[in-house]
């Protein structure tokens, strides 16, 4: 696989980066990486139909708890395409891993971990692979697939796909930060703002171990727990045998 260390993404301070040429994988290639290259590389692909990038992190807390990294990757992926879309455009999330445009799948992050790494134990580094698709594909017939979309059919004009990633790095960090000084609740409410309520009045959390906790509205009893875990492994907006946001 080419690849070239040249440097062409103005990232924060602490980021490194790698680009691959068209064909490659950015989110296998992070992983095979993560061990030897650490916290903050990122890797790119240089491809004009999707935005694909993959970043490794390096967390402080067991597996378990260290996967709600996840929300805040959803969010700064969110914010990044919220700061250069058109104005007064809706964008929304699918549980747990899905980013919507305007109510049409549009990409999607997924994350990988050690798979030798037990839950009470600290990986020694996280994944976090998100892709967006820009273009059309042109096999497709227009009408075909109402329920995706692409950044340009939907009014992204001089489309900049290093900006997004970018501007993903920048918010990321806030996000981190956020959750530093103001505790994981403030990443959660940042990431409900964005998914959609299955009823009108119902309460929702986070728990410890990134699964989704809902309580009905003026219901006390247990609440209802979509696991965060099941929802990655399934990846349901990824189509692998194409490597590209699935088509619905």
């Amino acid at each position: 696989m080419s690849s070239t260390q040249q440097s062409s993404l103005d990232l924060p301070p602490g980021f490194t980066q790698v680009k691959l040429r068209e064909l490659g994988d950015a989110y296998a290639h992070a992983c095979s990486i993560a061990q030897k290259e650490g916290a903050g590389a990122l890797v790119w692909v240089g491809r004009y139909d999707l935005v694909e990038f993959a970043l490794v992190l390096e967390p402080d807390e067991p597996l378990a708890s260290a996967r709600r990294a996840h929300f805040a990757a959803m969010n700064a992926l969110g914010d990044a395409i919220a700061a250069h879309c058109p104005p007064e455009r809706e964008i929304a999330f699918a549980w747990p891993d899905t980013l919507l445009f305007d109510g049409a799948m549009i990409g999607g992050l997924r994350l990988a971990w050690p798979q030798d790494c037990a839950e009470d134990q600290i990986p020694d580094w996280l994944v976090v692979g998100a892709m967006l698709r820009v273009a059309d594909l042109s096999h497709v017939e227009t009408g075909l697939v109402p329920g995706s979309t692409s950044l340009l059919s939907e009014g992204f004009e001089m489309l900049d796909c290093e900006a997004i990633i970018e501007s993903f790095t920048r918010h990321l960090m806030t996000h981190f930060d956020r959750w530093k000084e103001s505790g994981f609740k403030a990443v959660a409410n940042d990431f409900f703002a964005r998914l959609p309520l299955g009823k009108a009045g119902e309460r929702r959390a986070i728990d410890g171990n990134g699964d989704l906790l809902v309580h009905a509205p003026l219901d006390t009893g247990p609440a209802k727990r979509s696991s965060l875990l099941e929802g990655l492994n399934k990846a349901a907006w990824f189509d692998a045998r194409h490597g590209a946001p699935r088509l619905r």
